[in-house]
């Protein structure tokens, strides 16, 4: 798989990540053992970036990471990230930030974490402090690269200020294209993107059901306005729109999805989660699909400004 840069700072990564959220956060029960297998087949088809955090599961999702690519974690990067807390508050305090980070060294059984990602711009800390923090644990060889989650142009400047930052990870897709706005800031300042839920949290994959199908615990039963009465059928509209495109190019939606992503510019990482080796493979394929201008323009003509429903109850995150 071609390798891509994100931000200035060296960090280089296969075109498609594997984000690892879904084995203990939002989508329901899983199967770890399958789970295991499935993120090393994605080490063994060139995958180098995993993502986790703290708060997928209070450190069990990092501890099954870590059991999962010990065979290879120095051939990969390890992104995680801290400042939530168990009720969805946000704490980034120097001496929380810092002990998170030695939790999630334990947890993920390594000497240095790739990527440390403030997880939710904290109100209460200023962002100076925040990347003060992580420029010293930078300093002292526990992190390599400093990212941002779902923060405004003002906070992304005043972090980069103290320690570049690498990378910013917010919700993008064909679906959700608000972070659009901030490519300006982004391409001025060199910092790459890690579009998350780069598939729509499942609807991109043409697989998409109604939210009462959903078991209890999917954040896709009540709590995404996208598969509400009314916006559902509408988006289930534009995806087959979209899965007729794909079929005349001889690839499914997915990596239609996938490939419209890496299209958008080189230096955007996304990184789809999936419990199952077959969509595994066929996610990793889209890095060989070639999109054309006018597939592009008929993408947009789908679905111009993203989906039909906010990606949260209450609006997407207001960022700062």
């Amino acid at each position: 798989m071609e390798k891509r840069k994100l931000g200035s700072e060296g960090l280089e990564v296969a075109a498609i990540g594997y984000g690892a959220m879904g084995f203990h956060l939002a989508y329901g029960s899983s199967d770890e053992t399958d789970g295991l297998k499935t993120i090393q087949r994605a080490y063994e088809l060139g995958v180098t970036l995993f993502d986790t955090a703290e708060l997928y599961g209070w450190g069990e999702n990092e501890k099954f990471l870590g059991r999962a690519v010990s065979g290879f974690r120095d051939d990969i990067v390890i992104a995680t990230k801290f400042g939530l807390t168990h009720d969805y508050g946000t704490d980034s305090r120097p001496e929380h930030i810092r002990e998170v980070a030695e939790n999630s060294l334990r947890y993920l059984g390594t000497d240095h974490i790739d990527i440390l990602y403030q997880h939710r711009f904290d109100p209460n800390v200023p962002i100076e402090d925040v990347a003060g923090t992580v420029k010293d644990l930078i300093d002292e060889g526990k992190v390599k690269y400093f990212g941002l989650s779902e923060a405004g142009a003002q906070t992304i400047r005043k972090a980069h200020a103290i320690q570049p930052v690498s990378v910013l990870q917010t919700e993008y897709s064909v679906f959700e294209r608000d972070v659009e706005t901030l490519f300006p800031t982004l391409h001025e300042l060199g910092i790459g993107l890690v579009p998350y839920s780069p598939l729509g949290r499942g609807f991109l994959t043409g697989t998409a059901k109604p939210a009462s199908d959903y078991e209890q615990g999917d954040m896709r039963n009540g709590l995404d306005p996208r598969w509400e009465p009314g916006n559902f059928e509408k988006n289930m509209d534009a995806v087959r729109q979209l899965q007729r495109l794909a079929e005349e190019k001889n690839i499914t939606p997915a990596q239609l999805a996938l490939a419209w992503l890496l299209a958008q510019g080189d230096d955007i990482v996304p990184i789809p989660g999936t419990r199952n080796r077959t969509r595994l493979e066929e996610n990793l394929g889209a890095a060989d699909v070639t999109l054309e201008e006018g597939d592009l323009a008929r993408i947009r003509e789908v679905l111009p400004n993203g989906s039909f429903g906010d990606r949260y109850k209450g609006g997407a995150p207001k960022w700062i």
